[in-house]
């Protein structure tokens, strides 16, 4: 099944989709560090890009129409700063909202399905008019606005449409969903929106893939009897009381019972699972078998910039213009200590393979690793989305 990816950035979305089994088409990325860090593993002969044919251009002038009725999957995260919840919030008043562009590939292209996804900051309360109107432009993308008419007498418009039975033009059924990259596996508490549609003539149901991870299941693992987190990373008993005193916590402590029986979800993906077998990162990032590993300085604690812990997935990797305010880039040990993640320690958090180098310094690195899609949930949802196309076609 082909596929084409927009805004591809590092590729988190798009190695997840390659994984399983989407065969890419044309990959799209403008920004020049995003780009050469996709050319250099491609030139690398990374498995999972080595046959992308990689295009460095502004989507607004690319033309799909090469690619019309070719392509079952349309992917990519539409520049998200318009919505971040650490940006201006200026959404469609903002020239940097691609979500236009987004719809007019749909409308062009006329996929079997598509998977978008962006910030949390997308569903605040101050844009949900605007929300909507994304997702209906998503589900009627013919139904352009027209000569001088506003998005609001569009958005109407369209909400008109979406009441009609008889409406008989390209279609696409959409859900969306707020989906924490933990509850999939991901070492890290990353909230994002996935909007996913299915043409309607394909006359297909679906939902999100069921979450395979778990917080309790994690607080049963570390704290309730025979939880095995501890022996199976190795950390010892005086280390155990150091972390448990921090917690609020002692060691013997009965944590309430949480489960009838064993717990059919696999406890949250913690920090230190993550980097179990890396070492620490040095200041010339020489002496180590991995790549981009090398020891940023400068970190300091304060209130409300206070670090990722050790023993839970570490907050939100962010991509900021001026720093990031709540020290999402930061670890934290035991004895409270903070220090950067290296990009290679950013690279696990966001499930990227360890044999995918990223091209830039390490500022610019963490943009390209704070804007991306954890590879391991892109590879789970785009899963599912390549089963429902398959059995659609074995249906019909």
């Amino acid at each position: 099944m082909n596929a084409i990816e927009l805004f591809a950035g590092a590729g988190g979305l798009g190695m997840g989709i390659s994984r399983v089994g989407f065969r890419h088409v044309s990959v799209i990325e403008w920004n020049e560090d995003a780009y050469d860090t996709l050319i250099d593993n491609k030139e690398r002969h990374h498995p999972l890009i080595r046959d992308w044919p990689l295009v460095k251009a502004d989507v607004r002038n690319f033309d799909y129409r090469p690619y019309r009725d070719k392509v079952a999957l349309l992917s990519g995260g539409p520049p998200c700063q318009p919505f971040s919840l650490g940006g201006k919030h200026r959404a469609f008043e903002d020239e940097r909202d691609m979500f236009p562009q987004a719809v007019r590939a749909v409308r062009e292209l006329r996929p079997q399905a598509f998977i978008f996804e962006n910030v949390k900051g997308l569903t605040r309360q101050s844009f949900v008019n605007y929300f909507q109107y994304i997702l209906l432009q998503l589900q009627f993308p013919e139904l352009t606005p027209k000569a001088n008419e506003d998005w609001l007498t569009h958005l109407r418009r369209l909400e008109r449409y979406k009441t009609r039975s008889n409406f008989t033009g390209l279609r696409y059924n959409v859900i969306c969903e707020l989906l924490n990259a933990a509850n999939y596996g991901v070492p890290q508490k990353r909230e994002r929106v996935f909007m996913v549609g299915f043409r309607s003539d394909l006359d297909l149901d679906w939902s999100f893939p069921d979450h395979t991870h778990s917080e309790e299941v994690l607080e049963w693992d570390k704290w309730g009897p025979g939880g095995g987190y501890w022996d199976r990373l190795k950390v010892s008993r005086k280390e155990r009381t150091v972390i448990a005193e921090a917690e609020g916590r002692g060691l013997k402590r009965q944590v309430p019972t949480l489960f009838d029986a064993a717990p059919t979800r696999l406890p949250w993906r913690t920090v230190r699972e993550a980097f179990c077998d890396l070492p620490p990162p040095t200041t010339t990032g020489e002496n180590t078998m991995f790549a981009n590993h090398k020891l940023q300085g400068g970190a300091r604690s304060y209130p409300g910039h206070t670090g990722s812990p050790l023993d839970e997935p570490a907050k939100t990797l962010k991509a900021g213009d001026h720093g990031v305010p709540g020290g999402e880039n930061m670890l934290r040990t035991p004895s409270g200590s903070v220090r950067y993640f290296s990009i290679r320690e950013s690279a696990r958090l966001q499930t990227f393979p360890d044999d995918f180098v990223f091209h830039g310094s390490w500022t610019e690195s963490m943009r390209q690793l704070g804007n991306a899609v954890p590879v391991a949930l892109a590879e789970i949802v785009a899963r599912s989305v390549k089963a429902k196309l398959e059995k659609a076609h074995g249906d019909h």
